[in-house]
């Protein structure tokens, strides 16, 4: 048998159990849990075990990029393939807390197109392989404003026009775009202001104007229970939690997409991952043309490749169309910004410092 094997030729073997290396090995998936986890669980999970005979073990963090750092430089590796955000898998390749991921070695797109030419600006690294792209927005309570509604990002700092308490998460990184959109700045020139002590200021005065009224959060599954409880009129929040809470639950919520900060998801293997072939095949599995689609009839967020976005078609439920709950839906995008990683590594330790002076001072 040739060391090296085809994709397809490999996912053959493991399903008729000739990949003795691989099969029936289990891995550990350290994901964001929530509505996100089960996503991956239909669309990846149980389809890549029927396939393969590999168990996943799916372990939920409020951000998998913390524990896996302290896991490598322990050296007591328990995970071996990890979901965390594009600026952490930059940073953490650099620190050499990750495997190189060759992406030759991804399956092509159904045209034959390469992956390094089918995925999204940001959906490949050299230690990670993109899944999603999401986005944080604001949302609100429908019951709230049952007259005039919330449409720009602006509205979400007018509590004069619209009066209530106020969700916003407890870490700079989005929310100062959204700040400076809110004040009026087009999203194309929001990190060249921003990039400013007068922009830094500015964005800072304009969360002034609702401190007040500030509920925080810190884990992706508060913004849609505060709603819901009553404790909040609008909140930021990812957007996937806010569709599955009103598709799903039937909560009386909605987004505004104007002024949407969206990012990346990637899968990347940990260094010294005690299963690092069968996490590869996982990655490889999971990230092909279909399953990124698939996996958009669980939850609204957008696939990383190109070759994904004709697949996708009906929620779960069989009748909600998902495209137009996208975040890169072109309606969707028209005041959008794409999260610089390259302003955050320049100025997170400084403005996370002034952040939470700001947040803590009276």
């Amino acid at each position: 048998m040739k060391a090296t094997l085809t994709f397809a030729s490999a996912l053959a073997l493991l399903s008729t159990g000739l990949a003795t290396g691989l099969h029936a090995e289990e891995i550990t998936l350290l994901t964001w849990g929530g509505t996100y986890a089960k996503s991956q669980t239909e669309a990846y999970v149980k389809p890549f075990t029927e396939t393969t005979g590999i168990i996943v073990k799916a372990v939920d963090s409020d951000n998998p990029a913390i524990p896996i750092k302290a896991q490598v430089e322990a050296k007591n590796v328990t995970t071996d393939v990890v979901d965390i955000e594009y600026p952490d898998a930059i940073r953490m390749c650099d620190e050499g807390l990750l495997e190189p991921i060759d992406p030759a070695s991804l399956p092509p797109a159904p045209d034959g197109t390469p992956a390094t030419e089918d995925f999204l600006p940001q959906g490949l690294s050299e230690c990670a392989v993109g899944s999603i792209v999401f986005s944080t927005i604001y949302a609100y309570d429908k019951t709230k404003f049952p007259d005039a509604k919330p449409t720009t990002i602006a509205d979400f700092f007018d509590t004069a026009k619209f009066p209530g308490k106020r969700g916003l998460k407890r870490a700079p990184k989005a929310l100062l775009e959204m700040a400076l959109m809110g004040d009026g700045v087009p999203a194309a020139e929001v990190y060249q202001v921003l990039g400013t002590p007068e922009g830094v200021d500015r964005a800072f005065a304009k969360l002034d104007t609702i401190k007040k009224d500030v509920v925080w959060w810190e884990a992706g599954a508060q913004p849609p229970q505060l709603l819901a409880d009553g404790e909040v009129a609008m909140s930021t929040a990812y957007n996937g939690r806010i569709f599955n809470a009103a598709v799903t639950e039937g909560k009386p919520f909605e987004i505004v997409w104007d002024g949407q900060v969206y990012e990346y998801n990637l899968f990347a293997i940990p260094k010294g991952a005690p299963h690092k072939d069968a996490a590869l095949e996982f990655i490889k599995f999971a990230t092909d043309t279909q399953r990124l689609a698939d996996q958009a009839k669980w939850i609204s967020y957008g696939p990383a490749r190109k070759s994904s976005a004709p697949l996708v078609g009906l929620y779960h439920d069989g009748k909600t169309e998902m495209a137009p709950n996208m975040p890169t839906n072109p309606d969707n995008m028209k005041n959008a910004l794409g999260s610089s990683y390259d302003f955050w590594v320049d100025h997170e330790a400084e403005l996370t410092e002034r952040f939470e002076s700001w947040v803590s001072a009276s």
